[in-house]
Formats: structure tokens, C-alpha cells, sequence
């Protein structure tokens, strides 16, 4: 974990409620797909968490949905503005488990982490399918990215507006080696429940610190209790244990 300043260069509206942001600066610490940032907001006691969308160099690409007034005022802000943020946080995915064809499923807000990873995974030779949930048409965003990286992307909507009707999991595939996913919990369930492989779980919790201290986004697992931001976000399969 790093504290960091990085500029804002982008701040731009996706969708009605989703907006991408670029930021500028030191981004050492920030070396696997699924890690996330937090981000002080003036005014505002707790940082907000942000996953990590896109990477380069000195460059930094979040996308983040506006659900109360802290994401209301990111939205807001101003090519220029400096933050505070706390960088390399979170284990993120493993892309050594992953076999020659691994199957990426994001929800909503979930979709961001995957863009990163499926970049990955492309460079390295993979083939990529990737399933991209939304409730509806005018949620929609980043197809044509995942397209453009050369994976197989498919869309559903709840409403069958755009895609294929439904959820992420009526669109899975037969055969795949490996898979990976973040979005809503009862997602997450569901892809579980559905999935024929092993793979890897992120969650979204609320987060205090987002390092660990605060012991407010703990989950129950087969070895005992982890902390969401410090042990995770990124659960593999086999060491989940869903609460009713």
C-alpha cells in the first residue's frame, strides 16, 4: 500500500450514473488486475474504494457508478483536481491458474476489474470469453473495449433490451478452462452455483479502512475469517462458504 497524490486528466460520464475518471502519477504499487484504490474525498470521513479498470505507466483508468453523495462529488470533479488516494490495495486475481481458455464474468460495477485482466490474458496468448451483465440498454458500457482487446464478448440485460435476455449466467458457455468474476453477491452465487470449473470470486463489501484495520468487511471461509480488503477481494472457488 501506497499514499499517494495523482491528478485528475479525465472525468467523463459512461452512462446516466457510471462515469470513467483518469488519473496521473505514481502507480508503483498497483501490479495485479482486481487490486483497487482508495480515494479521500474533502468532506468526507471515509475514502472511497475504487477497482482498478486500466493501467499503464504513469496512467490510471477507474470507473465507478454514482450511489450516494461521495461518488456524487467524484463526479464532479475537474481535470486538474489532485487526490489523495491510497493505491495497491487488495491481493487481486491469479492468472496462473487461469488454462488456455478462461471464461470472465463482470455485473454492473463488476465489469471495470475484468478489462484489466482480460488485457492480460490476452497479451499472454488466452482465449478470452467475456459475459458483461447489465439491467438494461442504456446501463450498457465498455463492449466494444472488450471487444477491441479481441475477446468474445457477449451482453445481457435483465430486461432482454440489448443482448441476450437475462442474467451472466444464461449466457456461460460449455467449455471453458477456468473462470473469473465480480459483480453483486447474488451473482456471484449464481455463477458459483452454475460454474463447472474452479476460479475466482471479488467482492464487493463496504469498506472502512480498505486495509485491514477496521475488520468491517470480514467474511466466513473454509480457513477462517478474511478481510474483504487486505485477505481479498479475490477469493478462489474452493475456499467460499456462502451464508444464508
Amino acid at each position: 500500500m501506497k499514499q499517494v497524490l495523482l491528478a485528475v486528466k479525465e472525468n467523463t460520464a459512461l452512462t446516466e450514473n457510471v462515469f470513467k475518471m483518469r488519473l496521473e502519477g505514481d502507480l508503483s504499487e498497483i501490479t495485479s488486475p482486481g487490486q483497487f484504490v482508495n480515494i479521500k474525498i474533502d468532506n468526507f470521513y471515509l475514502r472511497r474504494p475504487i477497482s482498478v479498470c486500466d493501467l499503464d505507466d504513469n496512467t490510471l483508468t477507474l470507473i465507478y457508478k454514482v450511489v450516494g453523495k461521495g461518488t456524487e462529488a467524484m463526479s464532479k470533479m475537474s481535470t486538474g483536481t489532485v487526490l489523495d488516494v491510497l493505491t495497491g490495495l487488495g491481493n487481486g486475481y491469479d492468472l496462473e491458474l487461469c488454462g488456455e481458455s478462461p471464461l470472465l464474468l463482470g455485473g454492473g460495477v463488476g465489469v471495470p476489474p475484468m478489462y484489466l485482466l482480460a488485457k492480460r490474458l490476452i497479451k499472454s496468448g488466452k482465449k478470452v470469453t467475456v459475459i458483461l451483465g447489465f439491467n438494461t440498454k442504456s446501463e450498457v458500457f465498455y463492449e466494444n473495449e472488450f471487444a477491441a482487446l479481441g475477446c468474445d464478448t457477449k451482453v445481457t440485460t435483465v430486461d432482454g433490451s440489448y443482448g441476450i435476455k437475462g442474467f451472466v449466467t444464461d449466457a456461460m458457455p460449455e467449455n471453458y478452462s477456468y473462470f473469473y468474476c465480480c459483480g453483486p453477491e447474488p451473482m456471484l452465487k449464481a455463477v458459483y452455483k452454475r460454474s463447472k470449473t474452479s476460479g475466482q470470486f471479488s467482492f464487493e463489501e463496504r469498506m472502512g479502512c480498505g486495509f485491514g484495520a477496521c475488520m468491517g468487511c470480514s467474511c466466513k471461509t473454509v480457513t477462517g475469517y478474511k478481510r474483504i480488503c487486505k485477505d481479498g477481494p479475490v477469493l478462489k472457488k474452493e475456499e467460499i462458504l456462502w451464508e444464508d
